[in-house]
């Protein structure tokens, strides 16, 4: 099995001008192929420093997928970069050229002197028609290893990859299995206390399990790797079958399921209407409610504190009664530095529950954690 690693290339994504999404994508992809990928990087637009980058890491690896740097101007480097990391000149090749300008016409452009910089690729290396932009990419082969060049533009990177770079790939390589993954979602329990339930199963080879912490949930992510579909479904659910038994209703749902759509649906099954007080909170949970695009959510209410002889109570029954629905959902979220908290109270058709709780995180994450523990608490008194 080969392992890849991908150079995104750009002096804006180090600025933090622009966010890099294309590693995400060729990772994601690269994984159902079959390929490894073992690590990501970033560098800006100099020759040298992009060649000494590919060089090293042609020590280590088979695959090194770029991203950027094939515009038309002086500081699109990476032509030139990976002839130079190969020791070999750029060369210009007139069929580039033609349908560079045969993409500008399509636009009803007529095509600059500098745009000539676009049909020159490394010496030797395979060209790959660029059909929906004028950047042509290129892949370079050094016997076993490969550097595949493509553009930054998002759309357009996406489109190579998968209508030419990844056929490429599982051809040269002859790939035959591929990587699966099943993400189980958890909410009420920490990250440490799951690793307490599962840690053993997180020394495991194939599937490999791993745990990702975020604001009141945590994810189980469940990788098989196999030659066929079928047989990486089958160790999944081995491995998911005993996490289940060990978590119970600790897991809420998988892969795409979200907190917010499962506890709506329940309410749905239980034909309850609901509404949500917000104090201080930014309104998150509203926002997660509203969408999720259910009718089941009526109403979200959001203030930014509580006048003087007002209660959290109070302002939640009256929501209930004007908008005549069963089920109330109310939060104060109180940020502070060291510990913050967040004040819950439930009322459902016979039943109201309040209860706070402590968060020692960022304050400027009580939103997000203030809104999955209302959906936790809201859950676990439905199922």
């Amino acid at each position: 099995m080969p392992s890849a690693e991908i150079i995104t290339i750009g002096t804006e994504i180090l600025l933090g001008e622009i966010v890099d999404t294309n590693s995400a994508f060729l990772a994601r992809h690269l994984r159902d192929l079959n390929v490894d990928v073992f690590r990501t990087s970033t560098i800006g637009d100099n020759t040298q420093r992009i060649a000494n980058i590919i060089r090293e890491t042609l020590t280590r690896t088979q695959i090194i997928i770029t991203t950027g740097g094939l515009g038309p101007t002086v500081d699109d480097p990476t032509r030139e970069a990976v002839a130079l990391a190969f020791g070999v000149e750029t060369e210009f090749r007139p069929e580039l050229w033609e349908q560079i300008v045969e993409r500008m016409q399509r636009f009803g452009r007529v095509p600059t002197e500098n745009q000539k910089r676009q049909a020159y690729i490394p010496k030797g290396a395979i060209p790959v028609n660029n059909a929906v932009g004028t950047a042509p990419a290129f892949i370079y082969e050094q016997g076993d290893k490969c550097v595949i060049s493509l553009p930054g533009v998002p759309k357009e990177m996406e489109y190579l990859a998968e209508n030419a770079v990844f056929p490429y790939i599982k051809s040269h390589y002859q790939l035959s299995g591929l990587i699966k993954a099943r993400v189980l979602h958890t909410a009420g329990m920490g990250e440490g206390a799951i690793d307490e339930q599962i840690g053993d199963l997180e020394l495991l080879s194939n599937p490999t399990v791993g745990l990702a912490a975020h604001y009141g949930k945590v994810d189980i992510r469940i990788t098989a790797k196999a030659e066929t579909d079928e047989k990486a479904d089958e160790l999944i659910s081995g491995v998911e079958q005993t996490i289940r038994q060990k978590l119970g209703k600790v897991i809420y749902g998988a892969d795409d399921e979200t907190l917010e759509g499962v506890v709506l649906a329940a309410l749905q099954n239980k034909g309850w209407k609901l509404v949500v007080l917000e104090v201080n909170s930014g309104g998150e949970l509203t926002r997660q409610l509203s969408a999720a695009g259910s009718q089941t959510f009526i109403s979200g209410k959001i203030l930014p504190n509580l006048s003087e002889g007002e209660t959290l109570a109070n302002l939640l029954e009256e929501e209930l009664k004007t908008h005549k629905v069963s089920v109330g959902l109310g939060l104060i979220a109180r940020p502070a530095t060291g510990r913050s908290e967040v004040q819950l109270l439930l009322i459902t058709p016979g039943q109201q529950k309040g209860e706070t709780r402590g968060y020692g995180g960022h304050p400027k994450n009580v939103s997000s954690w203030s809104a999955n523990s209302a959906l936790e608490l809201l859950r676990s008194n439905l199922t």
